[in-house]
């Protein structure tokens, strides 16, 4: 099994030699200038209310919080139906909702409280999009490539948080909030364009599309049962959560430490980006040379010094530097969970289990910001980012004991139909259920150890594909007889094990049980009974 130290350098460009990738790329950094414009535009306007230290952070709130609220439900969205369809709707839905706030600025209409509701609207837009935007992305470029295409999306958004704020900035002082509102707006229409001309390879399915309740639920068991993305996920918040506060915080520092304007604080801005860049030039050399649990903790030192300086520092130019260490370990952490976390997930799950991790990832920014908005309220900025540099010291210390998951990013998640289609003597409905499978084994006494071991693995197996219930039995009339029994919600959750929800992997533990088998294994099936009335 590869290791971080042993496994081959790909070029951090290497996905942009993908046409549709790279077409998608530039239309994507595109509209992110346009999204980093306006939240220069919609927090400098806030900056002069006497309730700016609470209201500036909820900028972020409302754009964030809807992933909260939709997250999931999107995530099983974008598993259920066309992900560039989807995607095209939610692209012009969003273009609409800024040319409403554009609108609105331009008459005077933009309230406080205008100017949040509708960026929490725009913020539901997000939340639809961002599962299926990540669930694409092994579509475009090869397994070995995602990394590199999650430090390009980075880039992609930190670059234009490089350039975006700043040139806001000089618009806002120049022409007000309107002009970045209606650029941003406008910015959605080359990834329509793309998305449009994108011919989607198209497959065959095997079966009927789920029902949304049964994908919600399947997609929880998945989590549950996976120790690799529930350690991504704890990872991602251990992270968040203490570094929303730089970002909740920045415009009220740079206005009242700092003394700068509109265009100083696109400045500070700019310096996180260009961090990211630099980071996202150089991510691949360093999960070459170091393992992803050294990077996360590195990182995680790096935006903690960075929110120390920005607290307690008044000179521009060491601020500007502790801002690029801040952009630089903002990005080596969340390319390296996001990269993490597309290559644990089999192609059935994925945007629900990127669902989850957006859920972490931005509602964690969303009640960060807003709980640090609080806590500068009632104290102080400085305050509040002096605290949240002591959680991001314990975050990284935090490694020793919760580390990535050894398998991360090694997982075999290639779909796998060794199970093949069960032969039955009647054919169930497929709302018929439960479903009850037993599997017997006959284990020699000397395998016995090896054997358990194996099936403590498989019981997650099968959990992560449908089973609600699991068990292992010893016979009592023959104590080399083992069976396994599980549970399955119906039919068709049933099927769906068998045809698309298994993997590489599961097929690796299969094999495993072989090795302490001996004879010939039963399997049997039993569907319950509709009772009669």
């Amino acid at each position: 099994m590869a290791t971080p130290r042993t496994r081959p350098v790909v070029s951090s460009w290497a996905p942009l030699a993908s046409p549709v990738y790279r077409a998608l790329w530039i239309a994507q950094f595109v509209s992110n200038l346009g999204t980093w414009m306006q939240t220069v535009g919609a927090q400098w306007m806030l900056v002069g209310d006497p309730g700016a230290a609470v209201l500036v952070p909820l900028v972020q709130t409302a754009t964030t919080l809807p992933v909260m609220l939709l997250a999931l439900p999107s995530g099983v969205l974008a598993d259920l139906v066309d992900r560039r369809r989807l995607l095209i709707a939610t692209q012009g839905a969003m273009a609409s909702g800024v040319a409403a706030l554009a609108t609105l600025s331009g008459f005077g209409l933009a309230t406080p409280t205008v100017l949040l509701l509708l960026l929490f609207l725009i913020g539901c837009g997000q939340a639809l999009t961002a599962p299926a935007w990540q669930a694409i992305q092994p579509e475009l470029v090869p397994r070995e490539q995602i990394p590199a295409a999650a430090a390009l999306t980075s880039m992609s958004m930190n670059g234009a948080r490089a350039i975006g704020p700043a040139v806001a900035g000089v618009l806002v002082s120049v022409s007000g909030p309107t002009t970045v509102f209606a650029l941003n707006a406008i910015s959605f229409v080359g990834i329509v364009i793309v998305l449009l001309a994108w011919r989607r390879p198209t497959t065959e399915a095997l079966m009927p599309v789920e029902r949304p309740l049964s994908a919600l639920s399947a997609g929880g068991r998945f989590i549950r049962s996976s120790p690799v993305v529930r350690r991504i996920l704890l990872r991602t918040v251990l992270f968040i959560a203490p570094a929303s506060a730089l970002w909740g915080l920045l415009a009220v520092i740079a206005a009242n430490q700092l003394s700068l304007s509109s265009s100083g604080y696109g400045v500070l801005l700019g310096a996180l980006g260009v961090g990211a860049v630099l980071g996202a030039v150089a991510l691949s050399r360093l999960q070459a040379a170091f393992g992803n649990n050294q990077l996360l903790a590195a990182a995680a030192v790096g935006f903690a010094v960075a929110t120390v300086v920005l607290a307690t520092v008044h000179i521009m130019a060491v601020v500007l530097v502790a801002l690029v260490l801040g952009g630089l370990s903002w990005l080596l952490t969340l390319s390296t969970l996001n990269a993490s976390m597309q290559l644990s997930l089999p192609a059935w799950v994925r945007a629900r289990g990127l669902s989850v991790y957006q859920l972490a990832f931005m509602g964690g920014q969303a009640i960060g910001s807003l709980v640090w908005g609080l806590v500068a309220g009632a104290t102080s900025g400085v305050t509040a980012l002096l605290i949240s540099a002591a959680l991001l010291a314990a975050c990284a210390v935090s490694v020793l004991w919760w580390p990535l998951h050894p398998a991360t990013g090694n997982l075999d998640v290639t779909p796998s139909a060794h199970w093949g289609e069960p032969a039955l003597v009647f054919e169930p409905d497929p709302h018929d259920g439960p479903v009850v499978v037993l599997q017997s084994y006959l284990v020699a006494p000397e395998d016995e150890a090896g054997f358990l071991e194996v099936m403590a693995r498989v019981r997650r197996s099968r959990q992560r594909t449908g089973a609600m219930q699991w068990g292992l039995f010893r016979s009592g009339e023959s104590a080399d007889t083992f069976v396994e029994l599980f549970l399955v919600r119906s039919w068709d959750e049933h099927l769906r094990q068998h045809l698309v929800r298994q993997t590489g992997l599961d097929l690796a533990l299969e094999r495993e049980i072989e090795r302490f088998v001996h004879g010939e294994s039963t399997l049997r099936h039993f569907i319950a009974v509709r009772s009669v009335r």
